[in-house]
């Protein structure tokens, strides 16, 4: 009897222990999880400010609100950049974007790269705080 005396209370305080390491790995993959989904978007939004200079160079003929893009005026694509990222889960305004056209000139055949980095925020207490960057290159095609 006094052996089961000394035993009771023992499984509450195993799972206290138990839960508490649990809601930690939980929260571990929730963060990492939307570390991820981040870093993607941060990617996914360079690629797409690279589409847009590859395709609105020197020659490009159509009409319409998007104008060309050039090393002396970067703005179409930062706007297009920042316009992508808003709609997915970043901020545009803490986004700092990068275009640089490393041949000197947006005629065809030449690149252009676009650099973004996003400083990520954890949504937990972990000590994550990091810039995620992504860099596209592409040749301009028109």
């Amino acid at each position: 009897m006094n052996r089961r005396r000394g035993q009771r209370g023992a499984g509450l305080i195993e799972f206290a222990l138990v839960a508490l390491q649990l809601m930690l790995v939980l929260l571990s993959l929730l963060e990492f999880g939307r570390m991820v989904l981040v870093s993607t978007s941060v990617a996914n939004a360079a690629r797409t400010g690279v589409r847009y200079a590859i395709v609105h160079g020197s020659t490009r003929t159509g009409t319409g609100v998007d104008g060309p893009s050039s090393s002396g005026s970067t703005t179409n694509v930062e706007n297009n950049v920042k316009y992508y990222a808003g709609a997915g889960l970043l901020d545009p305004g803490r986004l700092a974007v990068a275009v640089a056209y490393p041949d000197g000139n947006n005629n065809p055949g030449s690149r252009v790269r676009v650099t973004l980095t996003y400083p990520y925020d954890p949504f937990t207490v972990l000590p994550l705080r990091v810039n995620l960057a992504s860099t596209s290159e592409g040749v301009i095609s028109f």
